[in-house]
């Protein structure tokens, strides 16, 4: 029986050794979608690997063809249920004007006059903190005796889409008997690495939405030309992939107008629409959060977390092409390129949707260039039974209140493959807020979150103890 109050005491007489521990992790700039930035993001793979080794559990790197797997064990007794915790030590990179603090050094919030202590710095919160806590709540648990195998799997490529972590993984899984290493396997896998619904609202997610990347590319002409010799005849390719896009979906709703787009999106089921209602999920709120002006015309608030979590989506993320420099230069370019994903839920296909979005911009654009870049699936998982019960009591023991039981509005490529490979169920046991900035200017993590979360990894922990295996 684990000692609230003890507990409490013990995580926060660790506050500054976390702190040191996460500054050291935020301080390599393990950008794993830079080239130049391969070396950092080896040495962070190889820190990590230091402090699940200087926390006592038994530690092997997993070589890949591209960055490597890190494997920490916290092995007590055949016996006992063994679980896995899945985080990803790369990040996104800090580019982006706004920075109020060096993104590539954790510094602490000075200006905060009340409220847990607050960090900034590029994976502060995505996903180095939310790993650090998990870490320390394995090393609470065994602390207080709690009868689990426990063993964290870091990687080092989730924002490239994990393009070697299923290789990896099966190696992991497969030992290697010449170094004596032993094979991978888990009873269950927690996923740390989303978000909650708002703060002090606990969110437990069951279901993560797919990912179709392309890009759309149209070349009118050898050379960009003079609008004053050339305009009104030469094709404008800006101009013509803007109205396409316009064509594509309605940017003031968000509703795709691509035939067929909708077809196989699975309907919510009343059991969920209720779970929606009750996790208070609420616009104002979201907008703040994330210092948004203004939002999409979706009114109620029920049907706003739906757009955000259970709806596909399409949206642009950039258009390239032209002339972009201060003032205005008077040319036709010749060449333009546009950058959009769908968002995708169960049971859309990735290369199903790319066929009908190449279809329908061919039908318009014959001479436009569709790229597919990237697919996941989405992911969905029964809402309660098994590990999800476990994790909604270790909420409620931490934090005083029910969770939110919700889906996850962003992907996650190596769910897929750890529930395939593994052949274990997998829950989610995020600690992000919105305000905490994922992949935005200014990302930040706080000890409310932190020590909250290393006591509900703790009990959860327990909680996998005391139920049967592959529950």
């Amino acid at each position: 029986m684990i000692d609230g109050g003890r507990l409490k005491q013990r995580i926060a007489d660790l506050a500054p050794a976390f702190e040191e521990r996460l500054a050291a992790l935020c301080g390599i700039p393990s950008v794993s979608m830079e080239s130049g930035r391969r070396a950092e993001v080896a040495a962070c793979a190889k820190l990590g690997a230091d402090m699940l080794r200087e926390a006592g559990a038994q530690v092997d790197t997993i070589a890949t063809d591209g960055f490597p797997i890190v494997l920490g064990r916290f092995f007590q007794d055949a016996s006992f249920p063994t679980v896995t915790v899945y985080n990803h030590l790369d990040v996104q990179p800090a580019d982006g004007e706004g920075w109020r603090t060096p993104p590539f050094k954790l510094t602490r919030d000075a200006a905060a006059a009340s409220g847990p202590t607050r960090w900034f710095a590029r994976g502060a919160t995505d996903d180095k903190g939310p790993a650090l806590t998990a870490l320390y709540g394995a090393r609470l648990a065994i602390e207080n005796g709690v009868r689990a195998n426990i063993q964290f799997l870091w990687e080092l490529e989730e924002e490239i889409g994990s393009p070697h972590f299923a290789a990896g993984l099966a190696a992991a899984v497969a030992g290697d008997a010449a170094t004596g290493r032993a094979p991978f396997a888990t009873d269950s896998v927690v996923v740390s690495d989303t978000i909650w619904i708002a703060a002090g609202q606990p969110s437990i997610s069951y279901g993560l939405r797919g990912l179709m990347g392309f890009t759309v590319a149209l070349e009118t002409g050898a050379k960009d030309v003079h609008s004053g010799t050339t305009g009104g005849l030469a094709r404008n390719p800006i101009g013509e992939l803007a109205a396409l896009i316009a064509e594509c979906y309605d940017a003031r709703t968000g509703k795709v107008k691509i035939p067929g787009f909708y077809d196989d999106v699975r309907k919510l089921s009343a059991a969920e629409r209720k779970a929606f209602a009750r996790a208070r999920f609420s616009r104002k709120r979201f907008a703040a959060a994330h210092e948004l002006g203004s939002l999409r015309g979706i009114k109620d608030d029920v049907g706003g977390l739906i757009a955000l979590t259970a709806a596909p989506t399409l949206e642009v993320h950039g258009i390239v092409g032209g002339y972009s420099g201060p003032g205005i230069k008077t040319i036709v370019p010749h060449r333009a390129e546009a950058k959009l994903s769908t968002r995708l839920v169960p049971d859309q296909k990735p290369a199903k949707v790319f066929k009908l979005i190449q279809r329908f911009i061919k039908s318009r654009l014959p001479d436009a260039e569709v790229m597919h870049e990237a697919s996941l699936d989405p992911y969905l998982a029964p809402m309660d039974g098994g590990m999800n019960d476990a994790a909604a009591a270790a909420v409620r023991a931490t934090f005083g209140k029910q969770p939110a039981f919700v889906r996850e509005g962003g992907s996650i490529g190596a769910v897929l493959t750890m529930r395939k490979t593994l052949d274990a169920p997998v829950t989610f046991l995020g600690l992000s807020l919105p305000e905490h900035g994922y992949h935005a200017i200014n990302e930040n993590y706080d000890w409310g979150q932190a020590s909250g979360g290393m006591e509900l990894f703790c009990r959860y922990f327990s909680e996998i103890a005391s139920r049967p295996r592959h529950g």
